[in-house]
């Protein structure tokens, strides 16, 4: 059985090796977007009734930094600001056709990426693999969701 610490290290390694692999950088585009912006554009795409405070919070930067991002992204065309309709006091960001259009092509650039080094696997590594994967992102999802609902009731006793 390999100890936690070896383990950290390998997982180390072989996420090195996955960044390699899923760098957008690597595709047949020139990037004109950075990581963070990439970042950006994935979270509000998901997230589509999003305004800057909002998109500020996701991050864990202030309003001011979020809001100058958002300005770089409007200036390249992959973000546009709207009205919020529930309440027009209120401004949405959201990706612009153009932006999902890169999202895609990134996303299919990254899975060649990736079939080219699993088939180099063997099929039950592969399977192993996808499993541990899943295991993984399970365990980081309740890790996550606990630090939100600490965060949550510190603010609550503090109000």
């Amino acid at each position: 059985m390999q100890r936690s610490g070896n383990a950290a290290e390998s997982i180390e390694a072989a996420a090195d090796s996955l960044a390699a692999v899923l760098d957008p950088a690597r595709g047949d585009h020139a990037l004109r977007v950075s990581p963070t912006q990439l970042r950006v554009l994935t979270w509000l795409r998901s997230h589509p009734q999003t305004n800057v405070n909002g998109l500020a919070e996701s991050l864990g930067v202030g309003p001011s930094s979020a809001s100058r991002l958002c300005d770089r992204l409007e200036a390249l065309g992959l973000l546009r600001r709207v009205a919020d309709p529930r309440d027009r006091r209120e401004v949405q960001v959201q990706v612009t056709s153009e932006a999902d259009q890169l999202l895609t092509q990134i996303s299919q650039n990254r899975q060649r990426a990736l079939e080219e080094v699993l088939a180099r696997m063997p099929e039950v590594a592969r399977q192993e693999l996808a499993r541990s994967l899943i295991a993984f992102q399970t365990a980081a999802d309740a890790l996550s969701r606990a630090a939100i609902e600490r965060a949550g009731d510190e603010e609550r006793r503090s109000a």
